[in-house]
C-alpha cells in the first residue's frame, strides 16, 4: 500500500510540474519558476487539501536533487576556464560577494531578524544563478563577448563560494561564531583534501571513462557514471564532508574527459527529473499567509537586490580593468539569485539557524527577481549609453586611464618570464605538499579505522603505527624527490632574480650559488618540519624512526631517477587531461544554399591519419571543412548520423557530404587532423 502511495504522489508531482512548466514555456519565462509554481499548487499550504500525502519520500527525493544538482554544476565546472578567467573573474566576484553579504546582513537588521538570519540572507543573495545566467548568454549569443566572458568566470567564482559555504555554515550555525583559527584550519583541511581528490581524479577518472566509452555502451556508461557520482558522494559524507560536494568533485572529474558529451546526453534526464523534484519540494514549503505578511520585505529586498548587485558587479569589472559599458552589462547579466540558495535556506531551516519566514521570503525573492530579469539585460545597453553621456569627462577619463594602467600591469605580468616560472614553481610545491599531507591524514585515518592486529610486531616498533607511516612515507617518496628537486630549481630561480649580473659584480657566480644553497636548505628544512606535524598521530619511536628515515633516504639516493620518473609519468597523465580541447559543442554551419551542389564521397581511414582515435567533435571537421560525415561503416556494421562522441578508429569508412571544394578539405583535415595543423 505504501509503494501505491509514492506512485501516486510521484505522479501528481510530475503531473503538476509538467502542465505549469508548459505553461512557463510558453509564457517565455524561467522553468524553475514552473516548479516553484507546482510545489505551491500541490502544498500542504494551499487550499482546500494537499495533494500530496507522504511529504517525507518527496523530500528524499528532493536530496537526490540536490545531489544531481551539484554533479550538473561540476560537469559545468572547467579547470581550463578558470584558469583562463584568471585575476579579473577572482577580483569581480570578490567584490561581488562581499558587497552583497554586507547588503542582506543590512537589510535583515532593517526588518528585525536575528543575526544568523542576516548572516543566511546575505550569503544567499551573493549567490548567482549559473544555470539561469550562461543559459541567457548562449541564447543571445554572447557566451564568447568580453562581459559574456568575465561572467562565465564570475559565475566559477560564485560556485567555489557555495562549496566553501557549505562546508563552513553548519558549524557557524550551530554554534554561531566561526573563531579565525578554526576556520583556518578547516579551509586548510579542506585544500589539502580538494588537490588530493582533483589530482588523483584527474589522473584516473578521465582514463577510466575513457575505457568504459570505447565499449560503445551508453548504458554501460550510464550505469558506471551514476555508480561514481553515488560513491564519492557517500565517500565524501563518510570523510566529514556533505554529498553535494562528493557531487561536486566527481562531476569536475568527469568534466575533464572527452566522454563529457555522452555523459550530459544520458545524465540530463535523470538530473532534469530528481531537480525538478527538489524544486516542487521548495514551492511546497511555501505559506501563503508567509508571503502576504512578508509582502513589503520581498519587495524591498527585490529592490535593494538588483540594485546592488548591478553596482557591486560593475565596480568590480571597473576594479579589473573593463570598460564602464562592459561592467555595466556584467553587473546586469549576473543579477540573479541563484537556485543554491534553496539549498542554504533549507540547511538553515533544517538546523534551526533560521525562522520558517526567510525560506518563502528568499523564494518570492528569486521568483520576482527571474521576472524582472529580462527586461534588466534587455536594456543594460541602453542605459550604459546614457550613462556614458551623463558622467563628467575628468570621470571617464579617469576610467580610461585606470583601464589601460590595469591592462599594462597585466600584459607587464605575463612578459616576465623569470616571475612567471617562479609562480609556477610555487604552483607545483603547493600541491606537492597538499598530495603528501593527504596521503600522510589519508594512512592515519586508515590506522585509527581498520585497527589491524598486529600481535607479532614487538611494541617497541610502534606496531600499526609505524606500519601506516613507512607505508605513506614510500608512496610519498617519488613526490618528495620531485619536490626536493623543484626546491633546488626555485633555490636556483630566486638567486638569480636577487643577484643580477649588474649587481653581482666578479663575486656574482659565488653568491648566487651561495643564496640558491641557502634557500634549497630553507624549503627542505620547512618540507622536514611539515612533514613531522602532519604525521605526528603515526610517527614512530624516535630510534626507529632515524633508522626507517635513513632508510629511504638510501632508497631515494640510490633510485632516485626512477621515482622521479614515475613522477614524472603521473605528471603528464595530469597535464594530458588538462591540455584536452575544450568540451565545446561543434559550431553548426548551413549546408550550401541548393541541395544539388552537394555530394557524398567514402573516406577510409588509413592507420598513420591523424584522425585515429579522435572523437569526432574533436576533429571540428564541419567548423574547419565545412564537410560532415553522416555515416560510417566499421566491421561490416553501418552507423548513420554518428553523433559528436563516434570515436574514429583505422580502417573506419567513412561517408563525406559536402561540396567538391569541402570534401577536399575534408580530405586533407581528415589525414592530417587538428593537432598537427
Amino acid at each position: 500500500m505504501h509503494g501505491l502511495q509514492f506512485l501516486q504522489d510521484l505522479a501528481v508531482v510530475m503531473l503538476v510540474a509538467g502542465l505549469v512548466t508548459l505553461l512557463f514555456r510558453w509564457l517565455r519565462q524561467p522553468v524553475v519558476l514552473g516548479y516553484l509554481l507546482a510545489g505551491f499548487i500541490i502544498g500542504p499550504h494551499t487550499p482546500p487539501f494537499p495533494l500530496v500525502q507522504d511529504e517525507n519520500t518527496i523530500q528524499i527525493l528532493a536530496d537526490i536533487g540536490v545531489v544531481f544538482l551539484m554533479f550538473s554544476l561540476g560537469l559545468d565546472f572547467s579547470f581550463k576556464k578558470l584558469k583562463s578567467v584568471g585575476v579579473p573573474a577572482f577580483v569581480t566576484a570578490s567584490i561581488e560577494i562581499m558587497a552583497m553579504i554586507g547588503v542582506g546582513y543590512a537589510l535583515g537588521s532593517l526588518f528585525g531578524w536575528t543575526p544568523m538570519e542576516c548572516t543566511f540572507l546575505g550569503i544567499m543573495l551573493a549567490l548567482t544563478s549559473t544555470t539561469i545566467v550562461v543559459k541567457s548568454l548562449r541564447d543571445a549569443h554572447a557566451l564568447k563577448e568580453r562581459h559574456g566572458v568575465l561572467i562565465s568566470g564570475v559565475s566559477i567564482f560564485d560556485d567555489i563560494f557555495v562549496i566553501f559555504v557549505m562546508i563552513l555554515l553548519p558549524g557557524f550555525a550551530v554554534s554561531g561564531q566561526l573563531p579565525a583559527g578554526e576556520v583556518a584550519l578547516t579551509l586548510a583541511r579542506l585544500f589539502i583534501f580538494l588537490v588530493a581528490a582533483v589530482v588523483i581524479g584527474l589522473i584516473a577518472v578521465p582514463r577510466f571513462l575513457r575505457a568504459v566509452g570505447r565499449l560503445g555502451s551508453d548504458e554501460m556508461l550510464l550505469i558506471v557514471v551514476l555508480a561514481l557520482c553515488f560513491g564519492v558522494s557517500l565517500l565524501t559524507v563518510k570523510i566529514g564532508y556533505s554529498a553535494a560536494l562528493g557531487a561536486f568533485l566527481i562531476g569536475a572529474m568527469m568534466a575533464e574527459s572527452r566522454e563529457l558529451g555522452r555523459i550530459l546526453r544520458l545524465t540530463a534526464p535523470i538530473r532534469d527529473m530528481f531537480s525538478a523534484v527538489f524544486f516542487v519540494a521548495i514551492g511546497m514549503l511555501i505559506n501563503p499567509s508567509f508571503i502576504w505578511e512578508y509582502g513589503v520585505p520581498v519587495l524591498v529586498i527585490t529592490t535593494v537586490y538588483i540594485a546592488a548587485k548591478v553596482i557591486a558587479c560593475a565596480v568590480g569589472a571597473l576594479m579589473a580593468g573593463y570598460d564602464g559599458h562592459t561592467a555595466l552589462r556584467v553587473g546586469a547579466g549576473m543579477a540573479q539569485v541563484g537556485e543554491f540558495a534553496f539549498i542554504l535556506a533549507t540547511l538553515g531551516l533544517s538546523l534551526g539557524a533560521i525562522g520558517p519566514h526567510l525560506y518563502p521570503v528568499i523564494v518570492a525573492v528569486a521568483s520576482l527577481n527571474a521576472l524582472i530579469r529580462p527586461y534588466l539585460t534587455g536594456y543594460a545597453d541602453r542605459a550604459a549609453d546614457v550613462l556614458a553621456r551623463q558622467l563628467p569627462a575628468p570621470m571617464l577619463a579617469w576610467a580610461h586611464l585606470y583601464s589601460g594602467w590595469v591592462g599594462r600591469l597585466r600584459e607587464g605580468r605575463r612578459q616576465n618570464a623569470a616571475m612567471r616560472h617562479v609562480r609556477s614553481l610555487v604552483w607545483q610545491l603547493l600541491l606537492n605538499v597538499a598530495l603528501i599531507a593527504a596521503t600522510f591524514i589519508a594512512a592515519a585515518v586508515l590506522v585509527r579505522w581498520l585497527q589491524l592486529p598486529l600481535a607479532w610486531l614487538p611494541e617497541w616498533t610502534g606496531g600499526a603505527r609505524t606500519i601506516g607511516w613507512l607505508g605513506a612515507a614510500l608512496l610519498t617518496l617519488p613526490v618528495y624527490v620531485a619536490t626536493v628537486r623543484k626546491m633546488q630549481a626555485m633555490g636556483m630561480m630566486l638567486s638569480e632574480i636577487a643577484v643580477s649580473g649588474t649587481t653581482g659584480g666578479a663575486r656574482g657566480p659565488m653568491l648566487r650559488s651561495f643564496l640558491a644553497n641557502v634557500f634549497l636548505v630553507v624549503q627542505v628544512l620547512g618540507l622536514a618540519l611539515f612533514t613531522v606535524l602532519i604525521s605526528l598521530a603515526l610517527l614512530p619511536p624516535l630510534y626507529v624512526s632515524i633508522v626507517l628515515i635513513a632508510a629511504i633516504a638510501l632508497l631515494a639516493a640510490f633510485r632516485g631517477p626512477a621515482l622521479n620518473a614515475w613522477y614524472t609519468r603521473a605528471k603528464f597523465a595530469v597535464l594530458e587531461t588538462w591540455t584536452q580541447p575544450p568540451h565545446e559543442p561543434e559550431e553548426e554551419h548551413p549546408m550550401p544554399a541548393l541541395l544539388r551542389e552537394a555530394r557524398m564521397e567514402p573516406f577510409i581511414l588509413a592507420p598513420g591519419a591523424a584522425a585515429v582515435g579522435k572523437l569526432i567533435r574533436e576533429l571540428q571537421l564541419r567548423s574547419e571543412t565545412g564537410a560532415s560525415i553522416v555515416a560510417i561503416e566499421r566491421d561490416g556494421k553501418t552507423v548513420v548520423n554518428p553523433d559528436a562522441d563516434f570515436e574514429l578508429r583505422a580502417g573506419d569508412s567513412l561517408l563525406l557530404l559536402g561540396s567538391a571544394e569541402q570534401l577536399l578539405r575534408a580530405r586533407a583535415h581528415l589525414a592530417r587532423g587538428p593537432a598537427a595543423e
